[in-house]
């Protein structure tokens, strides 16, 4: 991230800085999709972007590291103190810490709600110990802290109005379902089956037979149910879409066809979750990032100079 970046979101003070950088290389590092969509948002808008992701790494560090020695009770009780030093930091109006500095700037700036990331966190601690969700309703209390409350993140730092929340909760359903049926045989290594029970067993699809890792017509069929759920909450979430100012919306808008294509990228794998990852192949993220560049470029020189919002004053 360029000098010319920060300036242009206002962040001006050397050590928040090297927070919001330090944020941007874990986008860069760990999250792809996530980078590429953000390279099409104005220079203002990005870093604080970049900081929101921040957060949500280091929380799935702590759950998802399969190298980690230390029990659930040990990661969760660590999970719940970095949360409860940002809610501290963000008490106090500062942080000290490498990537907390740049969230609490974040949140402080975009007036975001501190509950939308203790659901997140709560979240997260579930993965510690939960290993499967008997119903859909049970999935969704889990989902709305996973990935809808990004959505509701994300919409304020993107110039959104507050009416758009309920297809922002539903752009992040669709994300974070499409994972899920990408990723049935990896969870399986970490003993967790996030696809209800019950929509499973419509088609006579127990956890047994998933833990076998031998496709079935009726695994097969119940993952094509999950990703009619995901095309329907995609379709959705497009007048949501629509309420984004037009020079973020790319971002999103490649975000939604390249996260939402995940599952096409398993039916093309004959639905094959058990012994093979499916992938949005490079062909066809450039075909969606390239003309959304173009788009995004013209935007942003007819929005330069659009108000954000002022940074928080000192605590």
């Amino acid at each position: 991230m360029s000098d010319r970046v920060l300036a242009a979101a206002g962040i001006t003070d050397p050590r928040l800085q090297e927070s919001y950088l330090a944020c941007r290389a874990l986008a860069a590092e760990h999250g792809r999709t996530y980078y590429l969509a953000t390279m099409l948002l104005p220079a203002a808008r990005r870093p604080f972007v970049h900081a929101l992701y921040g957060f949500a790494r280091f929380a799935d560090d702590v759950v998802d590291d399969l190298a980690d020695t230390r029990t659930p009770a040990e990661r969760a009780a660590a999970l719940y103190e970095w949360g409860g030093d940002l809610f501290t930091d963000l008490k106090r109006g500062r942080s000290a810490d490498p990537v907390r500095m740049a969230v609490v700037d974040t949140i402080l700036r975009f007036e975001l709600a501190p509950e939308l990331f203790e659901a997140f966190l709560d979240s997260m601690a579930m993965d510690l110990t939960v290993t499967h969700y008997d119903t859909a309703a049970d999935l969704d209390r889990y989902v709305y802290g996973s990935a809808e409350v990004i959505g509701l993140q994300m919409m304020p730092v993107l110039g959104a109005p507050p009416r758009s929340d309920p297809y922002a909760r539903a752009l992040g359903y669709a994300f974070q379902l499409a994972n899920f049926v990408r990723d049935v045989g990896e969870d399986l290594d970490r003993q967790r089956i996030y696809l209800p029970l019950d929509e499973l067993a419509l088609f006579d699809v127990t956890p047994e037979d998933l833990y076998r890792r031998q496709m079935t017509p009726q695994i097969r069929a119940a993952l094509q149910h999950q990703a009619a759920k995901v095309r329907r909450l995609e379709r959705f979430s497009r007048p949501g879409i629509a309420m984004i100012p037009r020079e973020s919306r790319d971002c999103v808008e490649v975000a939604r066809i390249l996260y939402c294509g995940i599952v096409d990228a398993v039916a093309d794998n004959d639905w094959d979750v058990l012994s093979r990852r499916a992938t949005v192949g490079q062909r066809r993220r450039l075909s969606v990032a390239v003309p959304a560049g173009l788009r995004a470029k013209v935007r942003h020189l007819t929005a330069a100079g659009r108000a954000l919002p002022d940074p928080p004053g000192p605590g």
